[in-house]
């Protein structure tokens, strides 16, 4: 092609073809390209069309061939197009380029017929639009409110030339100057406008605009910048206290206004700057920020004064502004102490001390204050100042309460830190009390006194003597011991033998202290009770003429001081009202007026006080005291009767008023009316009841020391009440034929109450050596007590009836006996109380089935999965605390009964107690312990958990290898206790026969290792910490069995007690009571009509003989004592599997 072309444009080998071609038509251009002008990107079309075209058309650019074919390949945008048959050959440029924009040329070849042509040139101009303006200028460089800046704005690259127009923020700038450079290509030009503008504050965050334009544009082309200018803040303001304590922070903050950049804020307090600062920075005005910068400190005393500066720099503007103020630190004294004497140098108590206190350093200065141990002291000296600091005086006079007494002074001050000084004072005190006290509080003449004299704290110690009159006397001393005051105490004690040279004496206890040479003393004056004693002097004759007065003095002392004295003139008492002459004189002496010969005579004077009585014979008148006596005694009298009491005085005188009548019983009672016939006293009790019967006492006084009295008995009869809970309807015992039941029937009644018995409504006959009757009396307790030999299912399982009746009425009380079962469920379940972490509750035992029964609590919460179970311990405990529960819980509660042979249903019909129990206290709250403690705990560590996980699975396979051999054990007892049976009923017989122990002894005896009911079998044991041996257990099923084994219950032994035995009629006593022992019980409370709860079992001991026809029965020495005696017998249960009940052994009757 390229070969092809350079021939076809080379003018010197166009002769040559045309020599070759031969003449033909010439070629002719009918349309010739013009020049044409486009915009960059548009379609550009050069035409050209050739007439009688016979070469080969192609365009010339630039002087280049750009090839014949239309496609012109190599040339993507460049093509020829029109009709070729019509001779077009048009050139089109697309997207058109400023490479495009130059000379172009149509030629034609030539050919055999036509020479070539060539067309005139045509030029294509390329409208280029120019491209994004920009600035010409340091667009990273801020600029600052107040100065000028040149903005230049460039249009690169546009042809032709672009015009710019400069804006800010949307208003036009005037003034600018334009010239224009060189593109970056040939034909490009590059437009230039500058403009000077004074930067503004308001200028930040403005837009600058650049505006370029040409032909080819519609609309201008432009750019902008964000102006950024820098510019200070107008104020900065300082805030916060600048006063603080030392140790304290201070918190203070710098505001600076909207600035640009934002300001770096610095704080120094004197020479030093401050760190601890948080800033933070807000829009402001004119597109600045604001900065508040927050300042913590902790200040310290050597800070007082120093000047506190804030900072705000601007690093745009290096812009630089200050606040500054003072700092005032408060901080306590430097130094408190207290010139007071040494510690180690004693002082004497009542002297005065001066003790000053001195404070240094502080500010403010400090206010001194006065302590004694922990307590203000009041009266204090003023304080006062000096330089350095101030100081305060204290003047204290002495006391024993200041013996090693701690003295505080306290300095304290805006600072509000107490900074203090101690000190104590050694004081030798003598005792600050003493006291004597006697062993007995009244002295009598004979006796031994023990006084003894506690002498109060003193400092050093005191030493203790005695003093009796004119006698020094020695005590015996006790060993020393810590008193208060920080001193000593001393005891010591003195015996004396009491006489009635004592009386109204002062016994003086000194305590001494020769360190200080004094002491301190009291006295206990004696007051010695003595019967009278007649003095030295007393005259034992006096003689007296007839008809004259005759005064017989009577000199006697005594303690107490009120003596009656009786006078006896030949054996006879004198009385007063008998004759008038005699006369007695307040000192017992007596005075006869008209003296007869029948006055004549020895006198006896018997002196009597509380002591005692003394006698001397001497002339003298008797009037004599009164004597009193029951005119019946014991007076008995029906329940709700009228009872009369009667008592009858010999007295001279006889007085009204002189009986009175006093009950001698511990309970208060209505008397009832008090009337007196003459020498008869009278007492009627109006509708008699049972609590008024015992001792009453009439007393007579007619003045004459001392008073009489007499004691009648009241004896109060009613019909018999028989005891009647519910363990007094029941009795179980074995069908079996082996064992032996006891029928208790208990009566309380006056006069003598009988009983007689019925069986499924007949009358027991008592001459069947199968059935026995045994009757104890105490006061008006009655017990008859029937004893069934080899118990038959069939014979003797029935209702035995009992009647107690007496001359006023009887009682009557059906009771069962019944096999062994298992026992009746509790009622009244009660709470007793209820704390944060525990719950107390109580109930009645139900019948026990004849075996020892015990009780378990089961109860739960929301929580739980399942129920708790408690055994309650001891086993016939009727009131039981559960404990380890959790603070403001629901829980709901029930109580059952279980024995040997089976368990009852829950308490009240199965009711449930609910209780929640209350808050823990908060002294008693530990968080860490509330966080294990509660079910919603976070659990164990991961340690603890692997542990016990490894633990419990060990014990879980022990637990499996023990119930295999445990089946394997039952299996091998069960093939050998047929063959050891007879054996053991041999020895048993045997065994009846030589032992005291009777068949019902054995007959309630069970296995004391009884299994645990299905409901709580494999459970979870829990320490519940109510009692030591108590158990709580959480039930879950498995199919291996567990037993449970309660604990045996103590039983103490009884004391003898006698007792009688008889049959039908017949009533026999043993010949020696003191041969039986019984086994005593604990003390237990008076009968009460409301069902008891039981008492712990007591077990009975018996010797049955049928051939000797005669029963040593031992039986409780109290009223209570047979239900203990039936409860006891419920503590011993068989030890062999043949000793079960029959029930259990699958045995029949």
């Amino acid at each position: 092609m390229d070969f092809l072309s350079a021939w076809i444009v080379s003018p010197a080998v166009l002769p040559f073809l045309c020599f070759i071609l031969g003449t033909r038509a010439q070629q002719a251009f009918r349309t010739e390209p013009r020049n044409l002008t486009v915009r960059m990107g548009a379609t550009a079309v050069l035409r050209c069309e050739v007439l009688r075209a016979s070469g080969t058309v192609q365009w010339a650019k630039d002087g280049f061939l750009l090839g014949p074919e239309r496609s012109l390949p190599g040339f993507p945008r460049y093509s020829m197009i029109g009709n070729p048959e019509r001779g077009q050959y048009h050139l089109q440029i697309e997207d058109a380029q400023l490479e495009d924009d130059t000379q172009y040329e149509c030629q034609v070849t030539s050919s055999e017929s036509s020479s070539g042509i060539i067309s005139s040139p045509a030029w294509l101009n390329v409208r280029i639009p120019p491209s994004k303006p920009y600035f010409d200028m340091d667009m990273s460089t801020p600029w600052e409110a107040g100065k000028k800046y040149t903005v230049t704005c460039i249009a690169p690259d546009a042809k032709p030339l672009a015009e710019i127009t400069l804006y800010k923020d949307g208003v036009e700038l005037t003034g600018a100057e334009s010239f224009s450079t060189s593109g970056s290509k040939d034909k490009l030009l590059n437009a230039h406008a500058e403009v000077t503008v004074t930067a503004l504050s308001s200028d930040h965050g403005r837009q600058l605009a650049c505006h370029a334009m040409n032909p080819t544009l519609l609309k201008p082309v432009e750019t902008t910048m964000t102006m950024n200018v820098y510019f200070e803040p107008a104020e900065l303001t300082l805030s916060g206290s600048l006063t603080a304590i030392e140790g304290q922070e201070l918190n203070l903050s710098c505001y600076a206004t909207s600035s640009n950049p934002p300001v770096d804020i610095r704080w120094w307090l004197g020479y030093k700057e401050l760190n601890n600062t948080s800033v933070a920075m807000e829009e402001g005005d004119n597109g600045g920020m604001t900065t508040m910068s927050n300042m913590t400190h902790r200040v310290s005393r050597e800070e007082h004064g120093l000047k506190l500066t804030c900072e705000a720099f601007n690093k745009g503007t290096h812009f630089s502004k200050t606040q500054i103020d003072e700092l005032s630190v408060y901080y306590p004294p430097q130094k408190v102490w207290i010139n007071a004497p040494p510690e180690d140098v004693p002082l004497r108590s009542g002297s005065t001390v001066h003790m000053a206190c001195f404070a240094t350093g502080g500010n403010p200065k400090a206010t001194l204050a006065w302590f004694k141990d922990g307590k203000a002291v009041t009266g204090a000296l003023k304080q006062t100042s000096f330089d350095m600091g101030v100081a305060r005086e204290l003047v204290v006079v002495l006391t024993a309460s200041d013996n090693m007494a701690s003295y505080r002074c306290d300095a304290t001050n805006k600072a509000k830190k107490t900074v203090s000084a101690y000190t104590k004072l050694r004081v030798h005190f003598t005792p600050v009390s003493m006291k004597i006290t006697a062993q007995q509080e009244v002295l009598r003449q004979g006796e031994a006194l023990t006084l003894e004299c506690q002498a109060g704290s003193s400092s050093p110690m005191a030493n203790i003597s005695w003093i009796l009159g004119p006698l020094r006397l020695q005590g015996v001393e006790e060993e020393p011991r810590d008193a208060e005051f920080g001193g000593i105490s001393v005891h010591s004690s003195l015996s004396l033998n009491l006489t009635s040279q004592h009386h109204n004496q002062k016994v003086i206890c000194q305590a001494y202290s020769h360190v200080l040479a004094e002491g301190a003393n009291t006295y206990y004056k004696l007051n010695v009770l003595y019967p009278p004693e007649f003095s030295p002097d007393q005259p034992t004759e006096v003689q007296v003429l007839e008809d004259d007065m005759a005064v017989v003095p009577l000199l006697v002392s005594a303690n107490p001081e009120e003596v009656s004295c009786i006078w006896l003139h030949r054996r006879e008492k004198l009385v007063k009202e008998e004759d008038y002459r005699y006369r007695w004189l307040d000192d017992h002496s007596l005075e006869i007026r008209n003296v007869s010969r029948n006055n004549a005579g020895v006198y006896t004077v018997k002196c009597e006080n509380d002591e005692g009585a003394n006698e001397i014979s001497i002339t003298l008148d008797v009037q004599y005291a009164p004597s009193v006596k029951a005119e019946k005694e014991p007076v008995f009298v029906n329940l709700g009767e009228t009872a009369d009491l009667i008592c009858v005085a010999d007295a001279n005188p006889i007085i009204a008023g002189m009986f009175s009548w006093k009950w001698l019983g511990e309970e208060e009672v209505e008397m009832g009316e008090e009337t007196q016939e003459d020498e008869s006293g009278l007492l009627t009790i109006y509708n008699v009841t049972r609590a008024h019967a015992g001792s009453y006492e009439c007393l007579a006084n007619n003045g004459i020391e001392p008073p009489a009295s007499a004691h009648i008995r009241l004896v109060v009869q009613f019909k018999p009440e028989l005891r009647k809970g519910p363990q007094w309807r029941k009795v179980a015992s074995r069908g079996d034929g082996t064992s032996t039941a006891e029928i208790v029937c208990q009566a309380e009644g006056i006069p003598r109450v009988d009983f007689s018995w019925e069986k499924s409504g007949v009358l027991m006959d008592f001459e069947n050596p199968r059935y026995e009757e045994v009757i104890v009396r105490e006061g008006a307790f009655h017990t008859s007590t029937v004893r069934v030999v080899n118990v038959s299912a069939v014979l003797d399982y029935a209702v035995f009836s009992c009647t107690a009746r007496n001359s006023l009425g009887e009682d009557k009380l059906d009771i069962q006996l019944i096999s062994t079962n298992h026992p009746d469920p509790p009622s009244s379940f009660r709470q007793v109380s209820v704390g944060h972490d525990s719950v107390t509750l109580e109930w009645i035992p139900g019948f026990n089935g004849g075996l020892q029964q015990r009780f378990r609590i089961r109860y739960r919460w929301d929580q739980t999965v399942s129920f708790l179970y408690v055994d309650v311990f001891p086993p016939s405990e009727t009131t039981f605390t559960v404990t380890g529960l959790q603070p403001v819980t629901t829980y709901n509660f029930s109580v059952n009964a279980l024995n040997a042979i089976g368990e009852s249903d829950y308490a009240d019909n199965n009711a449930v107690l609910t209780i929640t129990t209350k808050e823990r206290p908060e002294s008693d709250e530990d968080p860490s312990d509330i966080d294990s403690a509660s079910p919603g705990g976070s659990g164990l560590p991961v340690y603890l958990t692997v542990v016990l996980t490894a633990v419990l699975g060990g014990l879980l396979v022990f637990n499996l290898i023990g119930c295999f051999f445990g089946l394997r054990w039952k299996k091998r007892q069960g093939q050998t206790a047929a063959g050891s049976k007879d054996s053991v009923l041999d020895g048993k017989k045997k065994e009846d026969e030589g032992s005291s122990q009777s068949t019902a002894g054995n007959s309630n005896k069970y296995e004391s290792r009884e299994m645990i009911n299905a409901a709580a079998q494999r459970t979870l044991l829990v320490d519940s910490g109510s009692e030591a041996d108590s158990n709580v257990y959480e039930s879950y099923a498995e199919e291996c069995s567990h037993y449970y084994y309660p604990t045996g219950v103590y039983t103490p032994h009884l004391g003898p007690h006698p007792e009688e035995t008889r049959g039908l009629d017949v009533i026999r006593r043993p010949i020696d009571s003191h041969g039986h022992l019984y086994e005593d019980v604990r003390d237990v409370g008076m009968y009460q009509d409301a069902p008891a709860p039981s008492l712990p079992p007591t077990s009975v001991v018996f010797e049955h003989k049928p051939s000797q026809q005669r029963n040593e029965w031992r039986l409780p020495t109290r009223p209570q004592g047979a239900e203990r005696t039936r409860e006891f017998m419920a503590v011993h249960q068989p030890q062999r599997d043949s000793d079960l009940p029959f029930e259990l052994r699958g045995e029949l009757v």
